[in-house]
């Protein structure tokens, strides 16, 4: 079933804007995990050239949200529930240690910005913005793999960030209250910022029981 693509703000034929229109529609669902994103149709629907729309879908294709098949076109990546629920495994051991390494630059120098990801939830949620809840979601637990200062643990975060964006595409809007999602991750920056690790972990584990028992 084929939908209809619509901008969500100023209208605007570039590159940046039709990519922003076919991340929004991967991302709040409009366009499923596996779903065809078809040229023609959203040209049409758009009122656009074919030239900034693939621009845009080779954009997508480095972000890792979608895959081009030769002779049969664009198609939203798909990602299984045994992926989710092995890195959710991988998740719950190797968070906890990463919290720990960086708490102290995250309740030092660099606690603005944790502060930052749970104001950008708190907006994102309260507005309903599946899409940017997502972003900062994911910033969120970016931090403490980055300010970590283990490769190793940057390297798996990046390894599983584009998959775990489209898990929480379809997990955020599991949410009967998507504000909910804010007071959660702000529950973890609190045990960070107490240096409360074992609680961190307690608690993270409590968050992710739906990806452990993934089912998309």
């Amino acid at each position: 079933m084929d939908r209809k693509f619509k901008w969500h703000e100023q209208r605007t034929t570039t590159p940046d804007g039709v990519y922003r229109v076919l991340r929004t529609a991967i991302l709040d669902g409009t366009v499923p995990q596996g779903g065809q994103l078809r040229e023609t149709h959203i040209a049409e629907d758009l009122g656009i050239s074919r030239s900034p729309l693939r621009e845009a879908l080779t954009r997508l294709e480095e972000e890792g949200l979608v895959v081009k098949i030769p002779f049969r076109g664009s198609f939203v990546v798909e990602v299984s529930a045994r992926d989710v629920a092995e890195i959710a495994s991988i998740r719950v051991l190797v968070e906890p240690y990463a919290a720990e390494l960086s708490a102290e630059t995250l309740r030092g120098p660099e606690r603005p910005r944790l502060m930052q990801t749970i104001e950008d939830l708190h907006r994102a949620t309260d507005t309903h913005d599946v899409p940017a809840s997502i972003d900062a979601h994911l910033r969120f637990h970016s931090l403490f793999y980055d300010f970590s200062g283990n490769t190793v643990l940057h390297n798996l975060w990046n390894g599983w960030e584009t998959k775990l964006r489209l898990y929480l595409a379809v997990d955020h809007r599991t949410y009967s209250d998507l504000h909910d999602i804010a007071v959660e991750h702000e529950r973890l920056a609190a045990l960070v910022v107490e240096g409360d690790i074992d609680g961190f972990r307690q608690e993270l584990i409590s968050q992710m029981q739906s990806a452990l028992r993934a089912q998309l």
